[in-house]
């Protein structure tokens, strides 16, 4: 009987599903636009996939590849990162002042706020996306950039990689330092472990402590542990414990509340 191969991140999505398909997965709070979205484990995969299926049917998106994300934290920022993964393909993540170093992506994803400056460098394949809480296009923008929104809407619902990924390729570029597929789904574990998240748990994290920590501990490490997310950009401090108490959050991450147990702090 042949090994099994380790897993990768769209094996966490995998489980998430088979645990429970239905139960609220990411639910996202914007404090300035009012937006609250939630998804559950089926609508994450639907995007997840159509994302795969854009990737990898419109700029050859593959094992080799390297796609370039230009990003907030976002819960379509999450189906991205995920749909890339199940290419096969490696994300680079940049700050706004390391732009040209996506020179050397296959393709870039940026918010639409960072195109501007993203268009001088001439890149070759530029997907934009509007963040729009219906995931809506962008509104009078005239660019070279491709509408993500528009883009994606008529990709498949399933998405089945052309070659086989290897969880030995490269997953992530970030910084000087580089991780693959199996090791992020490792990292993910290990910090799991680390900061006490448990199967079950829903965790409150707000942008700047999810952007400061990274995709492997605001996204894959609850994916590993079997647990939610709540995730506030700009959030309001004043109304963060009542919006923890309605969305029956357990835990924090980067965040202290009373009475909610944050990750990584000895009880």
């Amino acid at each position: 009987m042949p090994p099994t191969a380790p897993p990768t991140p769209a094996d966490l999505l995998t489980a998430a599903l088979r645990r429970d398909a239905a139960a609220p997965l990411i639910t996202f709070y914007d404090d300035v636009s009012g937006e609250r979205t939630e998804l559950s484990a089926t609508t994450l995969a639907n995007w997840v996939a159509k994302t795969a299926n854009l990737l990898q049917e419109e700029f050859d998106v593959g094992p080799g590849s390297t796609v370039g994300l230009a990003l907030p934290v976002h819960w379509q920022t999450a189906a991205v990162l995920l749909g890339v993964w199940s290419c096969g393909a490696a994300v680079w993540e940049t700050a706004a002042e390391d732009d040209d170093r996506l020179t050397d992506a296959d393709v870039v994803l940026a918010d639409a706020d960072r195109l501007p400056a993203l268009e001088e460098l001439g890149l070759d394949e530029l997907l934009g996306l509007s963040l729009h809480p219906m995931g809506m296009g962008m509104t009078g923008y005239t660019g070279p950039a491709r509408d993500f929104a528009l883009e994606v809407r008529g990709h498949g619902d399933v998405f089945s990689p052309w070659l086989p990924v290897d969880p030995a390729a490269v997953g992530l570029v970030l910084g000087g330092g580089q991780l693959s597929l199996a090791a992020l789904v490792e990292a993910a574990t290990e910090l799991a472990g680390r900061l006490g998240l448990v199967a079950g748990d829903r965790v409150l994290v707000d942008q700047q402590a999810a952007t400061e920590a990274g995709p492997v501990a605001w996204l894959l490490a609850p994916l590993a542990a079997g647990a939610s997310l709540v995730l506030c950009r700009a959030a309001a401090p004043s109304g963060l414990l009542r919006r923890a108490e309605t969305e029956r959050v357990t835990a924090t991450l980067g965040l202290k509340l009373d009475g909610i147990r944050e990750l990584g702090r000895p009880a």
